[in-house]
């Protein structure tokens, strides 16, 4: 009888347990919440309002991998969002109208990018590309290459607002991955994207609409862009067309891959993303609490990934068990000394 599948969430909870120890002991006061004027601050709370953009970009790249494709174009789609909401803000636009259209500048980049990728048949990596070398061109025509200021308490209480002590943005966040999570486990789409990734030829003699599934993944992962560019323009009131969303898109595959999502489609997790996320979120904090260098920062970030993912890997366990297996069968045949 074969023993259980170790859970997927559970080697990116030990890295993440594992730096808030390594924090805990280098700061004292890293664990530290204290309530100000019925607010919660302390820097487990930074992480989790810092962290909610990567989470969901993060989101969106979930379904994306899952069936297969790869979303290159996520952080360019994070700084056109922004650049709307500045420039339609500073108009003096009404909010739902910003929302509306900054999501809608989301949607219709995803809907390119399914194009492209499901209709098309063009190569994933090299759709988005397109998008994501003249999305960031798009951006700096939208504000002309400047970075616009704006104030609209309403638009920013999205990303720096607190309710009931609580952050706004990590709620908005944590709603929409609990909505996400029961819309693919409690119907039948998330058995869908699955199969369309792990064999999408024998998907679609199946009967599924492979597809539409892919272009559908495509379209979410662009909205769920949009939504982390209007909190990445809310968090700092302004539209860097040039700074915005920059790597976002690597931070993102780093969090779906650490969190036991397969590159090559198929399983996912959308559990596992977020705690992927969170752990990334936890090593920047991490990097800069120690001092490391900006310019030697992506280091440690590519080894811990590095370990995360071999550690998941099942060639890699398999190799591993043998190999103590063997070391265990020669020590029985070597016998006492």
């Amino acid at each position: 009888m074969k023993a259980k599948a170790k859970s997927p969430v559970l080697w990116p909870l030990l890295g993440l347990a594992a730096l808030v120890l390594l924090n805990a002991v280098h700061d004292t006061g890293f664990l530290k919440i204290t309530l100000l004027d019925g607010h919660l601050y302390g820097v487990p709370v930074d992480i989790l309002t810092q962290g909610s953009r990567t989470m969901l970009v993060a989101l969106g790249m979930t379904l994306v991998i899952a069936t297969g494709g790869v979303d290159l174009s996520v952080g360019s789609v994070v700084a056109i969002t922004g650049a709307v909401c500045a420039v339609l803000l500073q108009g003096g636009h009404s909010l739902a109208l910003t929302l509306a259209a900054a999501l809608g500048a989301g949607v219709v980049a995803g809907s390119a990018n399914g194009l492209l990728v499901a209709r098309l048949g063009v190569q994933p990596i090299v759709a988005t590309l397109i998008l994501m070398v003249a999305g960031r061109g798009l951006a700096q025509l939208i504000v002309d290459s400047q970075v616009i200021i704006f104030k609209n308490p309403a638009f920013e209480y999205l990303a720096n607002g607190f309710v009931f002590g609580l952050p706004v943005a990590p709620l908005l966040v944590a709603g929409l991955f609990l909505a996400t999570h029961l819309a693919l486990r409690r119907t039948a789409l998330g058995l869908f994207i699955e199969a369309v990734g792990d064999n999408e030829t024998a998907s679609r003699f199946a009967g599924l609409a492979a597809a539409r599934i892919k272009a559908f993944a495509y379209i979410f992962c662009g909205a769920c862009a949009g939504l982390a560019g209007v909190l990445a323009a809310a968090n700092i009131r302004a539209a860097d067309a040039y700074r915005a969303g920059e790597n976002m898109e690597l931070d993102a595959i780093f969090a779906v891959v650490v969190g036991g999502t397969a590159l090559s489609g198929g399983r996912f997790s959308i559990l596992g993303t977020a705690v992927g996320a969170l752990l990334i979120q936890t090593l920047t904090t991490t990097m800069y609490n120690l001092g490391v260098p900006p310019a030697i920062a992506p280091v440690p970030k590519a080894l811990l990934i590095i370990g995360v993912s071999l550690l998941q890997s099942e060639k890699m366990n398999r190799w591993a068990s043998e190999l103590a297996r063997a070391r265990f069968s020669a020590s029985k045949l070597a016998g006492p000394q």
